[in-house]
């Protein structure tokens, strides 16, 4: 009590040094306020990278066998790793790898490349490990749809069904909101990737004695530019390419399989070719109706107020270049949880002010 009072009696005496402090710190604070991290909610995920690696065709006790086994032990040798985690399902090994606390994320995460490409000799021949982006659980900052009005048209005159809107979401929408700072990754949700789907007819390549290898190698190698050097003239060179990457269904049906008695078999002699589209694994809905829905994931250590305030900035100047009929609209935004977050903190450091002020 007697320091209290001490306190007191050199404030009061040095009652202008006090109100030079309290200006200055008024300054400071309104300085450093724009400049701080502010979030609904604190993140304290540790640092972890994930190795995320597709394998189809295998069961999970093989997944587990030949792709998550090799890659834990690849990475226990690894300096500051606290913890390694597997979860293995069909056709999918997700391995997670834990570091302590104020490990750099980066070094990190070259650590782990470096590990895997030696972990990828133990493994089937195709397999890809792919780590995951730099983020954590928090980082879905922004989610958008991806909506068409019903007298909506695409230039053939068809309406927009799934597979357009999806169409737009993974050609026109998502590469520019990947440009956004802060912004790691846009994920996709719902719709249908299209595809261009070759269908033979067994009936057609037994009547040719030809196989299904056969029809498949003649697609890939028929499917690459080739370049062919150049031919020099009068001081000035003349590149030769051959261009022979397919581009739409009647140049894949044009592709020569093989030839009998001089005459060529083409793929439209052996299959149907056609639009189709991927086979689902997921979905989203929106008001009961199917919709493109599309999420953005925050950078590790970004500021997500300001950087879902960026993302939300851009999808308007994109939703300027959508054809007619066409909106990406926001379905959540990680900024009205922050803003109403620092109201709530606002009225209650002001009540608490005015209380003890009061007593």
């Amino acid at each position: 009590l007697i320091m209290l009072y001490k306190l007191i009696e050199i404030a009061i005496e040095k009652r202008l040094l006090v109100l030079l402090g309290l200006v200055a710190t008024v300054i400071a604070s309104w300085v450093m306020l724009p400049k701080l991290n502010l979030d609904a909610f604190p993140d304290v995920t540790n640092v972890q990278v994930t190795i995320n690696t597709e394998a189809e065709g295998l069961a999970a006790e093989e997944v587990e066998k030949l792709i998550s086994y090799p890659v834990e032990a690849a990475m226990y040798a690894l300096p500051a790793v606290t913890e390694v985690r597997s979860l293995s399902r069909t056709g999918l090994s997700l391995v997670t790898v834990v570091f302590a606390q104020g490990t750099d994320i980066y070094f990190a995460r070259n650590l782990i490349n470096e590990r895997l490409q030696q972990a990828k000799s133990d493994m089937p021949s195709g397999i890809e490990p792919v780590m995951g982006p730099v983020a954590t659980g928090l980082g879905e900052i922004f989610h958008y749809a991806v909506h068409a009005d019903k007298d909506a048209l695409q230039p053939n005159g068809e309406e927009y069904d799934s597979t357009a809107l999806r169409t737009l979401q993974d050609w026109v929408i998502r590469p520019q909101l990947r440009l956004v700072p802060g912004v790691t990754e846009i994920n996709t949700i719902g719709g249908f990737e299209k595809e261009f789907h070759i269908t033979p007819e067994p009936a057609q390549l037994l009547a040719f004695d030809l196989t299904f290898d056969h029809l498949v190698d003649a697609i890939e190698n028929n499917n690459a530019n080739v370049g062919a050097g150049y031919i020099e003239k009068n001081g000035e060179q003349y590149l030769i390419r051959a261009p022979g990457q397919v581009a739409d269904i009647a140049a894949i049906e044009q592709v020569i399989v093989a030839h009998k008695d001089g005459v060529p078999i083409t793929v439209a002699d052996l299959a149907d070719v056609g639009f189709g589209k991927q086979l689902r694994t997921g979905a989203a809905t929106r008001d009961g109706e199917e919709t493109v829905l599309g999420t953005a994931v925050m950078l590790l250590g970004g500021n997500s107020r300001s950087v879902s305030e960026a993302v939300s900035a851009k999808l308007v100047e994109i939703n300027k270049t959508l054809p007619e009929g066409i909106t990406a609209e926001p379905v959540y935004n990680r900024t009205v949880l922050v803003d109403k977050t620092i109201a709530t903190v606002q009225k209650n450091l002001l009540e608490g002010a005015v209380l003890v002020v009061g007593v």
